[in-house]
């Protein structure tokens, strides 16, 4: 979300938009409460990891005497070993392998912060490039065709943080058009409206005015609308399309009828000519 936030926040700045701050939505706590030292759920585990003798129960015991007033943690009623970091998308329980040998076995120090330096390295390269991500969505866990499980997919979107990212851009300005792309797209509206304007922006202007829409922003090269502010214009827009359709048919039907009207009185005429030289010629010639 900070990162969603973050462009946001920038592309408003650059193009001298006014806007108000956007709540959302943070899961630093929850980052905190897993990594955060010295009392954070990996370094108790790596300090657990430290002694032969614990256990996933010393382990747990630690955490609930810890972690005891964290918001984000808390214990199940009728366990002594799981516990609940409560997600904003969700509360995620995690709990002890099912078999022991494979925990002694394990390395959970050396794992967990490996982990956490891969997240930390990822985070640096994610800091210092411009992103796009793409979200996929997994439709059902059958890994079939034609299945859409709604609630799974609405817990992926949640866990995903795509509602937050949806809301905060909705809470803005989300459809931002350069004013040349704009002005191509929607001067059908006022065909005369470059000649008539100084600029770009100014055109931009006239033709958001034309639609009389409200609340929108014209930076310093786009213009920046509300949501469902691009569908009233793609309105507008269809109506003159629909108007000029009309006028072009009536154009073309007027024409067609004009040159099958004259090519009917060409033949008429030509008709009637031969038909008077033949009289002419032979005045005593009778038609049956």
């Amino acid at each position: 979300m900070q990162h969603v936030f973050k462009m946001e926040q920038e592309e408003y700045t650059k193009e001298e938009i006014d806007w108000s701050y956007i709540e959302f939505v943070d899961n630093q706590d929850v980052l905190d409460l897993i990594e955060k030292k010295p009392g954070g759920v990996i370094a108790l585990l790596d300090e657990a990891c430290m002694f032969p003798r614990s256990t996933h129960e010393t382990f747990a015991e630690k955490l609930y005497q810890t972690l005891k007033d964290n918001k984000r943690f808390s214990k199940p009623k009728l366990s002594r070993t799981d516990f609940t970091i409560n997600h904003y998308a969700g509360d995620v329980r995690l709990f002890p392998p099912l078999h022991e040998e494979s925990t002694k076995s394990t390395k959970f120090s050396s794992i967990a912060t490996q982990f956490k330096q891969q997240l930390q390295s990822f985070l640096e390269t994610l800091s210092a490039t411009k992103p796009h991500y793409i979200r996929c969505v997994k439709p059902n866990n059958l890994l079939k065709p034609g299945i859409f499980e709604n609630n799974d997919v609405l817990q992926q979107l949640r866990c995903g943080g795509v509602m937050e990212a949806i809301r905060i851009s909705c809470a803005g300005y989300p459809t931002r058009k350069n004013f040349d792309e704009f002005v191509h797209r929607f001067r059908i509206m006022e065909p005369k409206v470059l000649k008539s304007c100084p600029d770009e922006m100014t055109a931009c202007k006239r033709l958001l005015d034309k639609a009389n829409l409200k609340d929108y922003q014209i930076g310093k090269t786009k213009v920046f609308l509300r949501a469902g502010q691009m569908a009233e214009l793609d309105a507008c827009r269809a109506e003159v399309l629909g108007r000029s359709a009309i006028v072009i048919q009536k154009k073309a039907r007027t024409y067609i009828c004009e040159k099958q009207y004259k090519l009917l009185r060409f033949s008429a005429i030509e008709l009637q000519r031969a038909i008077k030289g033949i009289n002419y010629l032979n005045p005593f010639l009778y038609y049956v």
